[in-house]
């Protein structure tokens, strides 16, 4: 955060109408303040996710999600406590902490229940794990959480990850590896090096990819997660996964299990911290950028060729 501001005010990326990366604007307003049962955090690094410019881009959508104009944007956080209020316990000025402020974690300061559901929410950050890595937790992290407990992947499966260079996908594919899977993964011949040191093995999506799954895996493909569309769903369906064993997050088809953060089980957030801090799981920052900077951030988190995660600093 800018060294000058002081704490009674606050800057924030707000729009004032639906829309695209556009319609962003960094504004400075008077700092939220913690009243009882609530903390503030000084944040200091927010990761993008691709439901933050989904839930903005159009009122329809917004309103599903309970936003209503002017509204803010983001929701993974991370950052420090600098005010306690009354009644609040296990949390103190200082503390590190990481978590989720629905569609206004990107702000020099967000005000939490510690106590709240999903998306309202802070958890201590364990040492040897920095901010700019634990404002990436939240979404991505219970969502590849609960798509993983859709299909209960263990030894003796391979498992098909459509997306899996994306921000879900990078902690699915390590995820499902940690489970004893065999783990291919969908993504552009590029993405190729950066998938095997995730420990999937690539193959390219596209038109044939039910075929080139089937060379990789001749003695076939026993599970499935589509983190982007339908393309993976449909190609497993024809290499003969059932559709229990299918898991989707962008879309709803019938049969086939849907999953979301709101899904992941009690404590998986606290894991994926857990992973992280021993080592055991990875996520790779493909860039990060100054607040003053949300268009251009935007903008590459909405094209969806990103390989890893987008942290704006605050």
């Amino acid at each position: 955060m800018s060294d000058h501001l002081p704490t009674s005010r606050s800057r924030a990326v707000q729009l004032d109408s639906f829309g695209g990366p556009e319609v962003l604007g960094v504004r400075e307003i008077p700092a939220p303040q913690a009243g009882p049962g609530q903390v503030r955090v000084r944040v200091t690094a927010a990761g993008l996710n691709p439901m933050d410019w989904i839930m903005t881009a159009d009122a329809d959508t917004a309103a599903r999600f309970g936003l209503s104009l002017p509204a803010g944007f983001g929701t993974d956080y991370a950052g420090v406590v600098d005010q306690v209020g009354a009644e609040v316990t296990g949390f103190a000025p200082g503390d590190r902490v990481f978590g989720g402020a629905l569609s206004r974690a990107v702000a020099d300061f967000v005000v939490i229940d510690p106590a709240g559901a999903a998306a309202n929410e802070a958890h201590h950050t364990p040492e040897g794990v920095d901010d700019r890595t634990a404002a990436t937790f939240t979404i991505a992290g219970r969502t590849a959480s609960a798509a993983l407990a859709a299909v209960s992947p263990g030894p003796g499966d391979t498992v098909l990850v459509g997306g899996a260079g994306g921000g879900v996908g990078v902690f699915a594919v390590q995820l499902a590896r940690m489970a004893g899977a065999r783990v291919i993964g969908t993504g552009s011949a590029a993405s190729s090096e950066f998938l095997r040191e995730l420990g999937a093995e690539p193959v390219t999506y596209g038109d044939g990819l039910a075929d080139r799954v089937r060379a990789l895996a001749p003695g076939g493909v026993t599970a499935a997660i589509d983190l982007y569309g339908t393309e993976t769903l449909h190609a497993a369906r024809e290499l003969g996964v059932p559709d229990s064993r299918i898991c989707t997050i962008a879309t709803k088809v019938d049969g086939v299990p849907a999953a979301n953060g709101a899904n992941a089980a009690p404590g998986a957030l606290e894991e994926i911290a857990r992973l992280v801090a021993a080592g055991r799981l990875r996520v790779p920052i493909a860039a990060s950028f100054p607040v003053e900077q949300i268009h251009r951030a935007t903008e590459l988190q909405a094209g969806r060729h990103v390989r890893g995660k987008i942290v704006i600093d605050l």
